[in-house]
């Protein structure tokens, strides 16, 4: 039987009108410290967004998700954030704000391997 390892996730959402605390799940980050596991899954249903909130600035939104997968990556192109430990990139990411993306509330769990678990939960939640 493979060893579990304790997870924490939460949902990327897009808010683009924040004061309307109207959102759509558009991703989702999975932290698995265990295995040095952080990485974001997210896609944007272009049709489903624009109906949802016309005027939408997708361009932006694109760009702030792409921000997600440069810190979580870790590298010179997640700035000075990305430059962090895991743990704390994660933190940071999931910090609780005020823009068009923020993310839910974080969730722990066990799994056998975060990247199935990542799919496993982008597929449940946002597809």
């Amino acid at each position: 039987m493979q060893e579990k390892h304790l997870f924490e996730y939460a949902v990327i959402r897009a808010v683009p009108r924040v004061e309307r605390e109207e959102f759509l799940n558009v991703g989702v980050i999975l932290f698995c410290s265990s295995k040095g596991f952080l990485q974001t899954k997210y896609a944007l249903n272009e049709n489903r967004l624009c109906a949802f909130f016309p005027g939408i600035d997708l361009q932006e939104l694109r760009e702030r998700l792409c921000a997600f997968e440069k810190v979580c990556a870790g590298r010179k192109e997640g700035g000075p954030i990305g430059q962090l430990g895991t743990a704390s990139r994660f933190r940071w990411l999931t910090a609780n704000r005020s823009t068009i993306v923020q993310t839910s509330q974080v969730h722990p769990g066990l799994c056998d391997n975060p990247q199935e678990t990542l799919d496993r939960l982008f597929e449940q939640l946002v597809l």
